[in-house]
């Protein structure tokens, strides 16, 4: 399984170039909860902190400013510790 990709503080170029700002918008306050993927998901964080475990991985700590993309068929758990808002796309 392909891991999860981070890439912190993306250019503006680099976020235009994806349709970012096009994507719709998510909201979560602080939660835990397993997520499962059934197709790749490109998000951009605005706001918030979270940790995502991906099944038998470490955490990663994800914030604003990161563009992340999730593998199609990954199961994780999202443990949000500050309120999220994020542009997603799946695809």
């Amino acid at each position: 399984m392909r891991d999860i990709k981070i890439e912190h503080h993306p250019s503006p170029e680099r976020l235009s170039a994806l349709g970012v700002w096009d994507w719709p918008i998510w909201e979560k306050e602080v939660s835990e909860f397993p997520w499962s993927y059934t197709s790749t998901e490109i998000c951009y964080f605005l706001e918030g902190t979270a940790l995502v475990t991906p099944e038998g991985g470490a955490a990663l700590s994800l914030s604003k400013g990161d563009l992340v993309t999730f593998p199609t068929g990954m199961h994780c758990t999202w443990n949000i510790t500050q309120s999220v808002r994020k542009h997603f796309n799946f695809g």
